[in-house]
């Protein structure tokens, strides 16, 4: 589909506050256990669980696949690598995605390389990303933005995490910027890249409740 334009609201078709205030808290709190899928040691929910879910919710919900302007394809390019980009509107409130196409590293392939599969199934992952910025499924995506660490890895590919070392003031943010989430889910997403221990584990629990 032609790249389409964000949706405005205007007087006349402005949703009502009062019932759609809360959609996002509703979404956020639909059940999704049932529905998650296991790729390697992540959890996560395929596009067309969480389409169905979102509209079975909310039916007039769209997803928008935008295409560039220049070249009419439904993915854009840097010249060195591409990425896609995928609305979804909900309640007339449009929130976009944009994802890079990765390869099953999640390395960015490089633009030459890139064929019409790598770009289907990119904008399909996206897809599921926009919807999660509505609420639903979105914990599933919590440690994207784990921070890296320069630290030396060690024999199970996790990082030595020391309270006050350059990782750990990098784990503080984290852990501040995502207290919703709770000590044991934080403690799991770390628990991908850092061994914690347990008086790690108490120390983040201190930073929860400060």
């Amino acid at each position: 589909m032609r790249p389409s334009k964000s949706v405005k609201q205007t007087p006349t078709n402005q949703p009502d506050m009062s019932e759609n205030a809360n959609y996002f808290s509703k979404l956020a709190s639909v059940p999704v256990r049932e529905k998650i899928e296991r790729k390697g040691n992540l959890d996560y929910l395929s596009w067309a669980n969480a389409w169905a879910m979102l509209k079975s919710a909310h039916p007039d919900a769209q997803r928008i696949v935008y295409e560039s302007p220049f070249t009419g394809n439904n993915y854009f390019t840097d010249g060195k690598t591409c990425y896609v980009k995928v609305g979804i509107v909900v309640n007339g409130l449009e929130h976009i995605d944009y994802l890079p196409v990765m390869d099953f590293r999640n390395n960015a392939i490089p633009a030459e390389k890139v064929t019409s599969m790598d770009v289907n199934k990119t904008i399909q992952r996206s897809t599921a990303k926009a919807i999660a910025m509505h609420g639903l499924g979105l914990s599933l995506w919590t440690g994207e933005d784990i921070p890296e660490s320069t630290a030396p890895a060690q024999s199970d590919s996790r990082i030595s995490l020391e309270k006050g070392d350059e990782s750990w003031s990098k784990v503080e943010t984290y852990v501040r910027g995502n207290k919703q989430l709770g000590i044991e889910k934080i403690v799991q997403q770390l628990g991908r890249k850092y061994t914690i221990t347990d008086s790690l584990k108490s120390e983040i629990a201190k930073l929860l409740k400060a």
